[in-house]
């Protein structure tokens, strides 16, 4: 039985509408200005008359976006599977195991959450500079890892301890031990929220900024956002390369979620429907 009026359909319409109109135009407005003649300054959102799609190629070149990428697909590779690896076995131990001090680390991992990256770029950076890690791509994967645990371990939790116990225990009766019952019972059943989980670990280290421009001198070594300061610096002037470049970091991201986004939206309302 339908409850919504024909009132109610509209105006979510409506809004919808409005939320979509709201999150397209700063880049409907920064691609008009990407495609404006190099040396002129874009006013306001009007598609050029002879749109300059060379800009991009420029842009690619004088960012020098194909060291970025590698060095944005190297500091993925490091940061994303380890902390998917390492939240999922700890969200594995806090939801199904009861693992001795389990409700004091999971206490622990809340107050994570309320810590603002901010607050950790100082130390990080001596204690970086002691290790001997400034300047290197370490420096950024490292404190990625441990500054996700949080919310990673809690997402993972989240599903694990929503999953009946009953699975796990039929396991162990069929002579499983808790390894075989983690990795052939329990990871297949999580994987909505590893891939979920994936996803947004791409997201953030994608596009972190702080840490990279803080503790890496390199633009090379940095992410693509973080490389976006140096690019900034030195081509802050031409607000049409500028938008061209930041068009480019942008693009990665989005392809990504779109590709990804019904593994995403599975999770999250298998995660609503069990909550």
């Amino acid at each position: 039985m339908n409850l919504t009026t024909r009132g109610e359909r509209l105006t979510g319409r409506i809004f919808l509408i409005a939320l979509v109109v709201v999150t397209l135009l700063p880049f409907l407005s920064m691609l008009s200005a990407a495609l404006q003649p190099r040396g002129t300054v874009p006013t306001g959102l009007a598609w050029p008359s002879d749109p300059q799609w060379g800009n991009f190629v420029d842009a690619f070149t004088a960012a020098n976006m194909g060291a970025l990428l590698r060095s944005s697909l190297l500091i993925v590779a490091g940061v994303v599977p380890v902390g998917v690896l390492i939240a999922t076995m700890a969200g594995f131990g806090l939801g199904q195991l009861g693992v001795p001090g389990g409700r004091i680390a999971f206490a622990l991992l809340l107050l994570g959450l309320t810590l603002p990256f901010e607050a950790v770029v100082t130390p990080l950076y001596y204690q970086m500079r002691d290790l001997g890690l400034l300047n290197t791509r370490w420096a950024i994967i490292l404190p990625l890892i441990g500054l996700y645990m949080p919310f990673a371990v809690y997402w993972m939790r989240a599903h694990f301890i929503n999953v009946p116990k009953e699975l796990s225990e039929a396991a162990r009766v069929d002579g499983g031990n808790t390894w075989q019952v983690f990795w052939r019972v329990q990871v297949p059943l999580a994987r909505p929220a590893i891939a979920s989980l994936t996803i947004l670990l791409f997201l953030w280290t994608w596009n972190q900024f702080l840490i990279a421009i803080v503790l890496v001198d390199d633009p090379t070594k940095r992410t693509m956002a973080g490389a976006l300061g140096a690019f900034q610096g030195q081509w802050g002037t031409d607000l049409v390369l500028l938008c061209a470049g930041s068009l480019l970091i942008l693009t990665p991201t989005l392809i990504v979620f779109l590709i990804f986004q019904r593994q995403f939206i599975k999770a999250l309302i298998q995660g609503s429907v069990k909550g």
